[in-house]
């Protein structure tokens, strides 16, 4: 399947959610599909279906995740709060649930045995990664932004808005925050985000998970993501090339991941992976436990981990939200816990390379749909958009064609709370009751047998 850049559209859904946003919209009403990557290759699988074309029958994924913006970056030493106008509206995000205060810092991660294959040079392949964890004391570490200003300035300008009108939120994360190490070594769990999307999009699973005691990974996909911020106010965009296949994309990705485990191992170790060396939290490298690593991710990201886990064994679980899979990847076998979650109006029963996974998942496996859900619901636009609605007179109906009837908080509460059981059972070994099929207290889910 290959990536069709998006087109800018004026109309007012777009101006609120991007491209990604109004095809949803689109589809919703019943335009022809468009999977997340573009058009097809055309080449079948030994599973009997093309690994890279889109079911035709499942109008919930958007060709890209996010809009193309044009930001500048920052390093995560130089975070700071985003700017907050007077007359702005203050945007908040969902708080996180679990019993510890979250800390923050990001990494600047360069891996010299591959290529960047998007970028001409044979330039190294970089990364920008942020680690979310269970902290002690917060007093002292200012907050993270979800976005820091000069980016966040872009992301609002490109759905018609301005820092006049709408304050980007702080998120829970206190930037350098000693690590929680009396609760001992932290399981890892990594995040892999959308197409085109970058990882502040999982900010909401990621500080929740971190306050339940897991280190969270989110990480930027050079290249691959709109925009990603480094060192010295170096931004470097999306020039993934035209007819980019999601099979190739996914093979990049896992890699990436690979290598931000390798990464993990070194601080384990005591060393420090960071390019410039920059400072890490106290009590990080005593606290990484490399012997007990999951991931998850939405969208693209979600197939990514699939083909993460095939390429790595040390990812010992993994879920995927509401993504797609493509390549060959879902024809093999894989011996270790998947969980598939998927929004209202999509499941196994009308994706084909839902179904062909299923059938190669030897270990524990789980398939869950959050009813009321739209797959743009698994990102942080499932709080944000509404929130900034009226200032572009969406109404409650434009909504919920693209992140559904199913209320927002609610939506990441359920998330949260099944992620978690997940993770805790696979890695913690505390079995969750939530997975043994419908409960009550989530009526909003249901077990596809």
């Amino acid at each position: 399947m290959k990536h069709r850049r998006p087109r800018h559209r004026r109309s007012l859904i777009s101006r609120a959610v991007g491209p990604a946003g109004a095809l949803a919209v689109a589809l919703a009403m019943g335009s022809s599909p468009a999977m997340a990557a573009g058009t097809t290759s055309g080449k079948p699988s030994a599973a009997g279906f093309s690994a890279d074309e889109p079911d035709p029958d499942v109008p919930w994924a958007p060709e890209n995740d996010e809009v193309p913006l044009h930001h500048k970056p920052v390093h995560p030493e130089a975070l700071s709060s985003a700017r907050t106008a007077p007359s702005a509206q203050q945007l908040t995000m969902p708080a996180p649930t679990g019993p510890y205060s979250v800390g923050m810092v990001g990494l600047h991660l360069l891996d010299k045995s591959r290529t960047d294959p998007y970028v001409p040079g044979n330039k190294p392949r970089e990364l920008m990664v942020s680690l979310w964890y269970p902290a002690t004391s917060t007093s002292g570490h200012y907050q993270a932004p979800w976005m820091p200003s000069i980016s966040g300035d872009h992301f609002l300008a490109s759905r018609g808005l301005s820092p006049q009108e709408v304050t980007l939120p702080k998120t829970a994360g206190h930037v350098l925050a000693p690590v929680n190490t009396k609760i001992g070594k932290l399981p890892v769990l990594l995040y892999s985000t959308g197409l085109h999307s970058d990882r502040a999009m999982g900010t909401a699973l990621a500080q929740d998970l971190a306050s339940r005691g897991y280190l969270v990974v989110t990480v930027d996909h050079t290249h691959d993501a709109n925009e990603v911020q480094f060192p010295g106010n170096r931004l470097e965009v999306n020039t993934m090339p035209a007819g980019s296949h999601s099979s190739d994309t996914l093979k990049v990705r896992a890699a990436d991941v690979r290598f931000v485990i390798n990464a993990l191992g070194t601080i384990s170790r005591g060393g420090n992976p960071d390019v410039g060396h920059a400072t890490l939290p106290s009590g990080l490298s005593q606290s990484v436990d490399t012997s007990r690593i999951g991931m998850f991710g939405w969208s693209l990201g979600g197939a990514a981990v699939d083909t993460a886990m095939q390429l790595d064994h040390r990812i010992a679980a993994g879920a995927n939200l509401d993504g797609q899979f493509f390549g060959t990847a879902p024809s093999k076998d894989l011996d270790r816990p998947f969980m598939l979650f998927s929004s209202g109006s999509h499941n196994r029963n009308n994706d084909s390379s839902w179904r062909t996974l299923w059938s190669h998942l030897k270990g524990y496996r789980v398939d869950i749909k959050l009813h009321g859900a739209a797959h743009l619901s698994f990102s942080d636009n499932e709080w944000l958009v509404p929130q900034w609605a009226d200032w572009l007179g969406l109404s409650q109906s434009q909504i919920q064609q693209q992140y559904g009837t199913i209320d927002p908080d609610r939506a990441v509460q359920v998330q949260r709370v099944y992620l978690a059981a997940f993770f805790d059972q696979e890695l913690r070994h505390k079995h969750s009751t939530l997975l043994d099929g419908p409960h009550s207290s989530y009526p909003e889910i249901s077990f596809v047998r």
